[in-house]
Parts: structure tokens; sequence; C-alpha cells
């Protein structure tokens, strides 16, 4: 008997940039995700959340989790104080049913953010049941330079966090081994960006498959020890050449995901 673990997967609105947040939700309707990760950014629709209410409601597809912004990008998004814009984040999590707030460490030119980060998520995840799961990152590269653009640490299993976001695309740019680190995270693993890459200085987000991740194996695992948390496909389809070649290309990331979550494992017997 195929044995399929609790875990939903979803689809960052991310990977339909340059497309719209409403655009995702429509998406991930259409081609049979369970839910959709909302990146908070500067599309005005990522950041209202009763428009994100309507969106899931009409279109059946729940927000299973809010992703911070945290990019540079987004630095005016929800505040210019980081405490803030994770503050809005667990508010829009807690209003809209999802499960997670996803989170960058900070950079290391926010001192004082960096500073007091560890236990400031701590304290922040003891007021909620929303969890706030920190996101392995990966130094900058330039040439043959490496700069340490994270702090406390890109790597995120340096620290002492409740729990934990893997992404596959990251530990390739990071050149790390991702299966060690996911070892480190244990049981504090609690969410997935489910993406490829190469090992390039860029992030690329690989639709699964197309690098030299382990992200088959990854799923593998996540069935076999009944992983609760959710599977996100975060990729990169901005250089599709039309809307049909970006669904495809999502299409292909769910029935990859799918397949890999289902354990051959046999039930136990009544």
């Amino acid at each position: 008997m195929v044995r399929i673990p609790d875990a939903k997967v979803a689809l960052s609105t991310a990977s339909v940039y340059p497309e719209s947040t409403a655009t995702a939700f429509e998406i991930a309707a259409r081609l049979g995700y369970d839910g959709v990760e909302v990146m908070v950014w500067t599309d005005p629709v990522s950041q209202d959340i009763e428009a994100l209410k309507r969106l899931s409601d009409y279109h059946g597809v729940p927000v299973l989790a809010v992703h911070a912004p945290c990019l540079l990008i987004t630095q005016r998004v929800w505040s210019t104080d980081p405490w803030v814009k994770l503050q809005r984040a667990r508010a829009a999590a807690e209003k809209l049913g999802a499960s997670t707030v996803v989170v960058h460490p900070p950079f290391r030119w926010q001192r004082n953010y960096a500073r007091d980060f560890v236990t400031g998520i701590w304290r922040m995840a003891d007021e909620t049941d929303v969890r706030f799961a920190v996101e392995n990152m990966y130094p900058w590269r330039y040439r043959d330079r490496e700069m340490l653009a994270y702090a406390p640490d890109w790597d995120v299993t340096r620290h002492d966090y409740r729990h934990f976001t893997v992404d596959l695309s990251h530990t390739a740019t990071a050149r790390t081994d991702s299966m060690a680190m996911v070892d480190r995270m244990g049981d504090r693993l609690a969410h997935v960006h489910l993406a490829d890459g190469k090992g390039s200085s860029k992030d690329e987000h690989l639709v699964p498959g197309r690098g030299d991740q382990p992200c088959a194996e990854l799923l593998e695992r996540l069935a076999r020890t009944a992983f609760d948390g959710h599977v996100v496909i975060e990729v990169n389809t901005r250089r599709a050449m039309s809307s049909a070649e970006r669904e495809a290309d999502l299409a292909e990331a769910l029935a990859f995901t799918r397949l890999h979550l289902a354990s051959s494992a046999r039930a136990p017997r009544s």
C-alpha cells in the first residue's frame, strides 16, 4: 500500500513572477495544488490581507504560509522596522489561517536586528501558534570572492531556532550538503522550499529534477518520517516564453513532488 504523508504541497506566489499574486491563486487552483505560500513583496495584493482572503475564498485555495518581506526589494514593505514586518506577517498568517511564517536571517548590516534575532524569534514564537520557520540562506559570491551577507549566519542550523525552513536552491548556491543540513534540523524542520540548483553563484530555483540537489531523496525521507509541515514549490519561471510554458513547469514540479512524496512503505496491518 502506498502511504502519503499529511504534508500539503503549496505553490509559492513567487513562482509565477513576473505574473501577479492573483495569478498564482488561479494557477494553483487549476493545477491542483493544496494551497499557496504568499510571498509578501511589492505587489499591493500580496500586502493586503482582505484581498488575499477574497482570492483564497474565490479559488478555493487556502493560504498555508506567509513569507515575510525579507528581500532587498521589500525593505520598505510593511514598515522599515524588521520586527514590525514579522508582527504583520504573523497577524496575516493568523487572519488567513496559515500555519507558518517564513523568515530569512537578517542582513549583516541590520546590526541591531541581527544582534537580537535569535532571542526575538523565540519570543515571537512563544506568543502564537504560528510557526516562525527560519530559512537557510547562502554566502554571496562575486568571481572568487565570498561575502557573508547574513547574520548571525546564513547556515541557520548553527543557531537555536524552534522551527526551520530548508530551501534546496539555497543549499545549492551555498554548495553545502543538503541532507546533512536536514539531519541537523531534525524534527525542527517544519517547512520545505522545493527547488533545484546546480551550484551557481546565483540563486537558481530550478524545477525539481533539473539540477543536482537531492530533491527526490528529501521528499522520500519526508514520507518515511510522516512529515506534517508543508512542501512549497518555489521555482523561477521568469524565462518562460508564455503562460502555457510557465504552467507546464509548475505542473511538472507538482507531479515530481507528489510522485516522490508517495512512499512505497506498507501500512501496518490491523
